[in-house]
């Protein structure tokens, strides 16, 4: 601390009320105190999985009512009402906090924002803007993030924070180059400071892909930090350590007020002890110290139990501090099972004894497990989607039905699998008959069409390409392979060739994965590419997507000249690509335009509706295909926009189209 806060001691600053985060620059506002945790340490297990609540499903967040009523109740207009809203008001109190060092000030500020469902942003942005910083911002964002974890940050939130900092490396390294290495650190002394579970580690790494810069910054936390010798003093002290002393003496003092509580049973004493340290946010400490000191020394409970329910009774300890306390124990209780076999069993005593006596919420029972509840959760739901689609897949190979297995892909309701899906389908395939590789892209098409984003894609072909090493120790010609499904998703329009470029960014530079990308480039810009890569496979025994395109202007200029309305229709279904109707109603839509012959081109479809041949998805999926490129159709035909109006019109008026439509840009 130093030169900042003058001739006072750390330990004087402590007791007296005055100890802040040191800024390096002038002296601090009074009235903050910046307590950092320092637990006793363990190695990083290596075990466990987990989930990750996916970043971007909170970008999606619209409006909070209930943020409205309480600016109408408390007259706060910093009340975010949207994500962008909390960006925006996040920024200048993590700014205002790097100039002032006032933790206090800056929990008063971030407490005034509410939307709790945002607070994962707040952990994001103060590390990334510290990462840009000198080693002092670094230091204190540190110190804040474990000041706020008793009061405002869950582990949970946490978690949620620094896992969107790993999915976003790459992008952190154009402004920073040594990110991968300031990260670390932080996940390091997040983990040393006790607000970041160990297991977070193995967690992250089985969501993160493979070869990402993310999983780059976990192998330096694991080997270069939490697995050196001394790995908690070296962290602590990376950045300066400016509260270490203060801390270590803050924990301390707690440790001998309790240890000498058990010694004399003054439970007054312990009580103004406990007031002069003058660290009510810090509270949580004494409660888990106190939890711990009794699962160590069964004959030393009865005086626990006693001070806590006395001193939560007598509001010295307050409720949300009582169940901190507990949280933070339960999250280190497998820890303390290493030193305590019955820990678990004994926490599990402590915390019905504190429920049935009214000292700690009922509900923590329940908050405590769900985390952990929901990590098991999720990695179930993605085990059984594998196996599930694994069924869907072979059934598929069977049957050649692009539809039953789109209802049953459907029927899984798990569209943040999609890529895991995709992945899925081209492992099997590759390592079956030409017949099911063509199969595997015809589906593919389909999908893209129908379920799939782009983004869904290109994920699914990531993680492939990231595991092409390994896929070819069981199938030998795994990167031609899977260069050819790459080639032949171009080919088929499910990718476009700048898909390749941003599916290559996201691997190593060298590795197998990045080599195919390579060679399906190469396949694409050979002579006569596009019939050669359609055949690869020998056209199996679904239409290719080029032959489908090639049949469909076929009937449709045939039934233009003059063909028969049944034959037309005949001629559809015969095609057996139902899911590939909307290029019949794309198609048609084009040809009445430039032909002039609207007439006949919207019996057929009125027909084709009527019949249920063209289903109202595949009809509203043609329509929007088509208003899509009207930019471009203009130029050949002047008019589109109006005749495009008109068919709009009328298909409207004959329930053609979902309600929908009219929401596509």
């Amino acid at each position: 601390m130093a030169a900042e806060e003058g001739a006072m001691s750390p330990t004087r600053m402590l007791a007296e009320g005055h100890l802040r985060v040191a800024t390096g620059g002038g002296a601090p506002a009074d009235g903050g105190i910046a307590v950092r945790h320092l637990p006793h340490h363990h190695p990083v297990k290596k075990d466990g999985v987990g989930g990750k609540t996916e970043q971007d499903n909170h970008e999606d967040v619209d409006s909070l009512p209930s943020q409205e009523l309480k600016k109408l109740a408390n007259g706060n207009n910093k009340v975010p009402g949207t994500l962008d809203d909390y960006k925006r008001l996040v920024v200048p109190i993590v700014d205002e906090y790097f100039s002032t060092g006032d933790v206090e000030l800056a929990a008063s500020e971030l407490r005034g924002l509410g939307s709790n469902q945002f607070q994962h942003y707040f952990v994001k942005k103060l590390i990334s803007m510290a990462m840009d910083r000198h080693d002092k911002e670094k230091e204190m964002a540190s110190v804040l993030l474990s000041s706020l974890y008793a009061d405002l940050l869950s582990s949970y939130i946490i978690s949620e924070g620094f896992m969107m900092l790993l999915e976003s490396v790459e992008d952190l390294t154009v402004d920073i180059p040594d990110a991968v290495d300031v990260l670390a650190i932080f996940i390091a002394r997040a983990v040393v400071d006790e607000i970041l579970p160990p297991v977070f580690l193995a967690r992250a790494r089985a969501l993160l892909p493979e070869f990402s810069k993310g999983i780059q910054v976990l192998q330096v936390v694991e080997k270069s930090y939490l697995s050196a010798p001394h790995h908690a003093e070296l962290v602590e002290r990376k950045w300066g350590g400016s509260t270490y002393f203060t801390v270590e003496e803050a924990k301390k003092r707690i440790q001998g007020i309790l240890r000498e509580y058990i010694e004399s049973g003054d439970i007054d004493e312990a009580f103004r002890c406990i007031r002069e340290l003058s660290l009510p946010f810090f509270h949580h400490e004494v409660v888990k110290r106190a939890l711990t000191f009794g699962m160590e020394n069964m004959s030393s409970q009865p005086l626990i139990l006693k001070l806590l329910k006395e001193a939560a009774a007598g509001c010295l300890i307050s409720s949300n501090q009582i169940s901190k306390g507990f949280s933070r124990l339960a999250e280190s209780v497998d820890d303390l099972s290493l030193d305590i076999p019955s820990a678990k069993d004994l926490f599990d005593k402590l915390v019905s004894t504190a429920i049935s006596e009214g000292w700690l919420d009922a509900s923590f029972s329940k908050s405590a497990a769900s985390e952990e509840e929901m990590q098991a959760t999720i990695a179930e739901k993605v085990k059984r989607f594998k196996e599930e689609s694994g069924h869907i897949i072979h059934e598929y190979f069977l049957s050649d039905d692009v539809p039953e297995l789109i209802r049953s892909l459907e029927e899984l309701s798990a569209p943040e699998y999609n890529p895991i899906f995709l992945k899925k389908l081209v492992t099997l395939a590759m390592d079956r008959k030409n017949r099911e590789k063509e199969m595997a892209s015809v589906l593919l098409s389909s999908l893209s069409l129908e379920l799939f984003s782009t983004e869904d894609i290109i994920k699914g072909f990531v993680m492939l390409l990231q595991s092409a090493e390994d896929t070819a120790l069981d199938i030998v010609d795994a990167p031609s392979e899977l260069a050819l499904f790459l080639a032949r998703a171009v080919i088929d329009e499910v990718l476009i060739p700048l898909n390749l470029d941003e599916i290559g960014s996201k691997l190593r530079p060298s590795s197998s994965g990045n080599q195919t990308v390579q060679m399906a480039r190469a396949l694409l810009s050979a002579r006569h590419s596009g019939e050669r890569i359609l055949r690869c496979w020998g056209g199996g025994t679904g239409w290719a997507v080029e032959d489908a395109k090639d049949k469909i202007t076929k009937l449709l200029e045939e039934y233009n000249t003059g063909g028969d309305l049944a034959e037309a229709c005949r001629c559809i279904r015969d095609l057996g690509m139902p899911f590939f109707n909307h290029e019949v109603v794309k198609k048609a839509l084009v040809m009445a335009m430039e032909k002039q012959n609207d007439a006949s081109i919207l019996a057929l479809l009125q027909e084709c509706f009527g019949e249920g041949l063209i289903t109202i998805n595949q009809m509203t999926k043609g329509f929007s295909r088509v208003k899509e490129g009207l930019d471009d159709l203009v130029l050949d035909i002047p008019n589109a926009q109006e005749k495009f109006g008109g068919y709009v019109e009328l298909a409207t008026e004959r329930g053609w189209l979902l309600p929908t439509f009219a929401s596509v840009p």
